[in-house]
């Protein structure tokens, strides 16, 4: 899976371009720091770090992460042990907050951490996962 980085001496934003499901919390959030229209689009020096790990904190399809660098914290989301919780977005996928292990029906298994957006229009291209169509397809729910 392609994958970008984007670090600030102190804290480095991982981006997954595949897994994301362009929701546009990133942009509203942190308009200085992602620009879509830009290249690159993330601007690592466009806010606080404590500003940019909260709002990549926010990313509900888990297409940003981050990691501190040396002499910072370093986040590793595998160990977190908070309590899965799953939201029902109008008009869009069921968001899966926490570690949780994805049983595939070819027996696989796949785990998530933090954040997992799953399809409930049916037209993914990523299933069971959301990929964003039903922002094309104009999925009402």
């Amino acid at each position: 899976m392609k994958k970008k980085e984007y670090s600030n001496g102190e804290v480095t934003v991982i981006w997954q371009p595949e897994k994301c499901i362009h929701s546009g919390i990133c942009v509203k959030g942190l308009p200085g720091v992602f620009r879509p229209d830009e290249k690159p689009w993330i601007n690592i020096e466009g806010a606080s770090t404590e500003d940019i790990v909260h709002q990549v904190k926010q990313c509900p399809s888990g297409a940003l992460g981050f990691y501190m660098e040396k002499g910072h914290e370093k986040q590793d989301v595998s160990d977190d042990r908070s309590p899965q919780t799953a939201e029902v977005m109008k008009n869009g996928p069921l968001m899966v907050y926490g570690n949780i292990e994805v049983k595939l029906p070819d027996g696989s298994v796949e785990k998530k951490y933090k954040t997992t957006a799953f399809c409930r229009c049916g037209s993914s291209n990523s299933k069971p996962y959301c990929d964003g169509t039903h922002k094309k397809t104009e999925f009402k729910d």
